[in-house]
């Protein structure tokens, strides 16, 4: 997850991952039917004994096969100044945000096959996403990045300088949408992305999709993150505890609306929190 989630909604998250009694998305009386995934809410110095917070970023069942997956497929496979970034994240108060590096393999992944040159990312953090596109698509590449926090996206530019690729990112220090609105003032910006990566505030999803479908040219994707909410998507909304019901409730009706656009081809993966990846066909 990244960017601002709004405040109040924000500071929820961060109260679901401090207190032991929220340690599952789910009410207690739902633990023994639940099959999703416990977040992470380890101290740092639990996080010393039982990995980093990132190994239990995913919804798998199986903890253990999680874990097999990363330190298989993944870990062996990721940047160095990938694994840099990761790192300084675990120390961030709020490093859940972070994204997951399962998910960030196959976005490089669909980066390649399309040979994209020109992106857009909503939503930045640290910069582990950013990074990762950055690092993937052409020295002549560019990325637009846009996030109203400024702190966060400081916290891992130095890597990202390290590995010599700022040059290729523009970083907007903004909300969202009024960047999108100023883009679509210009009609050379449109059909011009070949890739837009959302990882912002969910409750405004729906209002990214319908401007993003005009940047993003036809056969280019548009891979919305955090779309199964920690599981809590596939559960009656009164089993969920109502810290975590604002965004569930924006991605239940943004899921709904994605498989019924006739415009795209989709794709719901449960890599990380959940992927939905949405090709453009006209």
């Amino acid at each position: 997850m990244a960017t601002v989630i709004g405040a109040h909604n924000f500071a929820a998250l961060k109260t679901v991952y401090e207190r032991p009694s929220l340690r599952w998305i789910l009410q207690p009386r739902m633990q023994l039917t639940f099959s999703g995934r416990r977040m992470n809410l380890q101290s740092k110095s639990s996080d010393e004994v039982e990995g980093s917070p990132f190994d239990h970023k995913g919804l798998l069942q199986s903890q253990e096969l999680y874990q097999y997956i990363l330190e298989t497929s993944v870990y062996p496979r990721e940047p160095a100044p990938l694994k840099e970034i990761r790192a300084i994240t675990e120390n961030h108060p709020y490093f859940f945000m972070g994204a997951s590096p399962d998910s960030g393999q196959l976005i490089a992944m669909l980066l390649d096959m399309l040979n994209a040159k020109n992106t857009i990312e909503l939503g930045v953090f640290t910069g582990y996403s950013l990074l990762l596109t950055a690092l993937t698509i052409p020295d002549d590449g560019k990325i637009l990045a846009i996030d109203p926090n400024l702190e966060s996206y400081e916290m891992g530019l130095p890597i990202i300088q390290k590995a010599g690729v700022e040059h290729k990112i523009d970083f907007k220090h903004s909300p969202a949408l009024p960047v999108l609105d100023k883009l679509l003032e210009d009609d050379n910006n449109k059909s011009s992305f070949d890739f837009a990566f959302v990882d912002a505030d969910k409750t405004n999803y729906g209002n990214y999709h319908e401007r993003l479908m005009q940047l993003v040219k036809v056969g280019g994707l548009i891979v919305y993150d955090n779309t199964l909410w920690y599981g809590s998507v596939g559960m009656p909304e009164e089993s969920v505890d109502k810290l975590m019901r604002p965004e569930r409730s924006y991605l239940v009706e943004l899921n709904k609306s994605l498989a019924a656009d006739t415009r795209i081809q989709i794709s719901q993966v449960p890599l990380g929190d959940g992927m939905t990846i949405c090709r453009r066909l006209f």
